[in-house]
């Protein structure tokens, strides 16, 4: 009965307030052909797209995509006004909804202003210092077990999708516990076809389509999710997924089953897909750069920590330069490259009076490319990232996590796996590409190489 009221009351924001494209007109911009607009533009170069549109219009301007008429606010100012938010302006929830709101309904990043709030308190807890030790205790086994059987067979191979199982086993292991059991192959291939769905085309469960595949795994993930709550309460845990069945709100009040079901859902989405993309970007910008390779190699090797022993946490803070050049790798490739949002009242912007329930949102793949902040922007240089730098810049001109109040929970989590990958990896490989190659990518929603990404491992 419990499964079933879960899965009953999934709601879809589709009364978001909407905005005639009449109130619209006087904002400069081109909207494209009829119904599609501009959305094979944006899919198909958005970067460009965007460049191109900002070029034309200014920092303010018209286009419509995926069916609707929308207003992007560009560069670092735009995302401080948009992030910030600090007159409730702008709505996340009928933001995304119509993109993650079937599959990841009331994810955190689908709240809005004091419910989000509250949940983002609440969930905090799941990233104190304690469980993230923990955390890292269940990526450090993973990714070493795994970069051994890479070092096993050398040669070349497909990096994406090994990188997306591996990113995938380990959000299973260290947000659900390394004694999930036989059904942790079930439940993965459930969370695949919910991400695969999230960005499908067709955008209803119609039999046998992408979206029903989602559906019915989010049935399945509710289920199992459900039915393990009560267990994981009495009995408790380290893992991510035990941390929120203890956590509470303010009042004391235990997360609602529902409440932990989608924070769930989501989490585990979130870190699967957005860290999948990311370190494909690390890694093909090492074996692009060999140069930086060897620095992080060194680096590496400088920690001390003997053969067969894992990962101090108190090790992290010795890869600054680790850090650097992961977050270069995440200025060129952002995971999320746009944030949509939709606006709950009239504002003005830019000299430009925007009505209520206009669909509009801002674009970080932009905004990392500027080049009078990014000098040489297409060029990888960690160096951007010394914090003599960074004080140097506007403080949102680098937003992969996006900021303000919605800044992303889990960006520590990130760094942190991202070191670890990088200690297990270059401890033990090298990773080259054939000169001449560039991939590549496929930029919306998350950035991905469209060939997989071809490298060749080898013993170091």
């Amino acid at each position: 009965m419990a499964t079933q009221s879960l899965t009953s009351s999934v709601v879809v924001p589709s009364d978001s307030p909407r905005v005639d494209r009449a109130a619209l007109s006087h904002i400069p911009g081109d909207e494209g052909w009829p119904l599609i607009g501009r959305t094979f533009n944006a899919l198909a170069n958005p970067l460009g797209e965007a460049q191109a549109m900002t070029r034309r219009f200014g920092p303010v301007y018209r286009t419509r995509l995926l069916g609707e008429t929308s207003v992007s606010l560009m560069g670092p100012e735009a995302n401080e006004f948009v992030y910030m938010d600090q007159t409730k302006l702008f709505s996340s929830t009928h933001g995304w909804g119509s993109i993650l709101g079937l599959l990841f309904p009331r994810g955190l990043m689908l709240l809005d202003f004091d419910e989000h709030r509250l949940h983002r308190r609440a969930l905090s807890v799941a990233f104190k210092a304690g469980p993230m030790k923990s955390y890292l205790a269940q990526l450090d086994a993973g990714i070493g077990a795994r970069v051994a059987q890479w070092r096993a067979n050398p040669g070349e191979m497909l990096f994406y999708p090994a990188m997306k199982q591996l990113t995938l086993d380990l959000a299973a292991t260290s947000f659900l516990g390394a004694d999930i059991g036989p059904q942790v192959e079930a439940l993965t291939a459930a969370f695949v076809d919910m991400v695969a769905a999230s960005v499908a085309v067709i955008r209803s469960p119609l039999p046998g389509t992408q979206m029903a595949r989602g559906v019915a795994g989010r049935k399945q993930i509710v289920a199992y999710f459900a039915e393990q709550i009560p267990h994981r309460r009495e009995r408790g845990g380290d893992d991510l997924f035990s941390q929120l069945c203890q956590a509470t709100h303010e009042d004391g009040a235990l997360l609602s089953t529902q409440d932990i079901v989608d924070h769930m859902s989501f989490l585990t989405m979130a870190a699967h897909d957005t860290l999948t993309s990311s370190l494909t970007s690390f890694v093909y910008l090492l074996a692009a750069n060999p140069e930086w390779q060897r620095r992080l190699r060194e680096e590496v090797a400088g920690l001390g920590v003997p053969a067969g022993e894992p990962l101090p946490f108190e090790k992290l803070d010795a890869m600054p330069l680790t850090e650097m050049a992961f977050k270069e790798a995440m200025r060129l490739n952002p995971p999320v490259p746009s944030m949509p949002r939709r606006a709950t009242r009239d504002f003005t912007f830019g000299g430009f009076r925007i009505p209520a329930g206009t669909l509009t949102g801002v674009n970080v793949l932009y905004t990392h490319h500027i080049p009078e902040l990014w000098p040489e922007p297409e060029t990888f240089d960690p160096m951007r990232f010394t914090d003599e730098a960074q004080r140097a810049r506007h403080r949102f001109a680098y937003v992969p996590f996006g900021g303000g109040p919605h800044m992303c929970l889990g960006l520590n989590f990130a760094y942190m796996q991202a070191k670890c990958f990088t200690w297990h990896l270059l401890r033990e490989l090298t990773v080259s590409v054939k000169s001449g190659y560039t991939p590549a990518w496929q930029m919306w929603p998350i950035p991905k190489p469209k060939d997989g990404l071809r490298v060749t491992l080898a013993p170091a």
